[in-house]
């Protein structure tokens, strides 16, 4: 299963804080999953299709106990991505247009754009709201890789309340229109991980958190290891460079010429010439500071700029 079903798989499993919790999770299913069919004044017919077993399984228990509605389940199979899918079927019947208008699907009698504030009043009810929409159509990616978390809804309306809700509960979202729905979305591993949190996803939000810690670890080794590789090379290249100027400075000079210090640092330069300088300073008699042996190197170059 993908990390994705997973948190699905969790959420479904999440228990109802208080008695209006459920209402708050199908009403949000239904908004994101469902389509409303009008028949007549006052006949309605719904349909809820989704892809995910757990998710049926609970629409289905909750239009039964929360509305006692009857509805028929049937299960199709894409023919493109050869995967399963589940309609629930909840025909024209007494008592569904109530249960519309209590879940705030409909408001006198019209298809209602954004949350009804009636359903997220607790805390506890705004969780299982945001627990709802994202059952219907949200997606987080595997945190080992790049994070993405968005939840696809149809208006704007919806998607700006969705992102109310996320900001009063500290969850940095935001919405952007994609072709004929609306996105709403976090961008950092920070706020998908307080999402995850907040709506129930506990063991979900785990997983993430030690794969932040896998994926920090690793970048702070990649870019250790980067930097010590960057600085061997500007080492070595400085290393090229001191051995031609001291060969140069040989070559118009002679040994005999040079005063006994730079003489003994070309000697050590030529023999190790990937020592650092406090490794070429250790390895003088008497040993040398980084200052002193800096020096040296620095008159040696600057007499090689002089002959060029």
């Amino acid at each position: 299963m993908s990390f994705n079903s997973d948190v699905k798989e969790e959420l479904t499993r999440v228990l109802a804080v208080c008695s209006h919790c459920e209402r708050a999770l199908l009403a949000a299913l239904i908004r994101v999953e469902g389509t409303l069919f009008i028949s007549g004044q006052g006949r309605y017919r719904l349909e809820v299709a989704t892809d995910a077993p757990s998710v049926a399984r609970l629409a289905w228990r909750l239009l039964h106990e929360t509305y006692r509605l009857r509805t028929e389940l049937t299960t199709r199979r894409s023919v493109l991505h050869k995967t399963p899918n589940y309609l629930i079927d909840v025909p024209v019947q007494d008592g569904l247009s109530e249960a519309l208008h209590d879940m705030g699907v409909l408001n006198e009698g019209a298809l209602q754009l954004g949350v009804a504030e009636g359903l997220i009043s607790k805390q506890c009810c705004a969780a299982a709201y945001l627990r709802g929409a994202f059952l219907g159509s949200g997606f987080v990616s595997d945190p080992r890789g790049d994070f993405h978390f968005e939840i696809s809804v149809e208006s704007r309306e919806m998607a700006d309340d969705l992102v109310s809700i996320m900001r009063e509960k500290g969850i940095n979202a935001r919405s952007m229109q994609r072709r004929s729905s609306y996105i709403v979305y976090l961008k950092s591993g920070e706020a998908i991980l307080e999402f995850l949190a907040f709506v129930g996803a506990h063991q979900s939000a785990l997983v993430m958190e030690n794969a932040r810690v896998v994926k920090s670890v690793r970048n702070d080794v990649n870019r250790q290891t980067n930097a010590e590789m960057a600085n061997q090379k500007k080492a070595a290249a400085a290393s090229v460079d001191q051995i031609y100027a001291m060969r140069a400075v040989l070559e118009a000079y002679g040994a005999e010429r040079l005063p006994p210090a730079l003489r003994e640092i070309i000697r050590l330069r030529v023999n190790y010439p990937d020592a650092t300088l406090k490794e070429l300073g250790d390895r003088a008699n008497p040993p040398l500071s980084n200052s002193a042996v800096y020096h040296r190197i620095r008159r040696i170059e600057q007499m090689a700029r002089e002959l060029d």
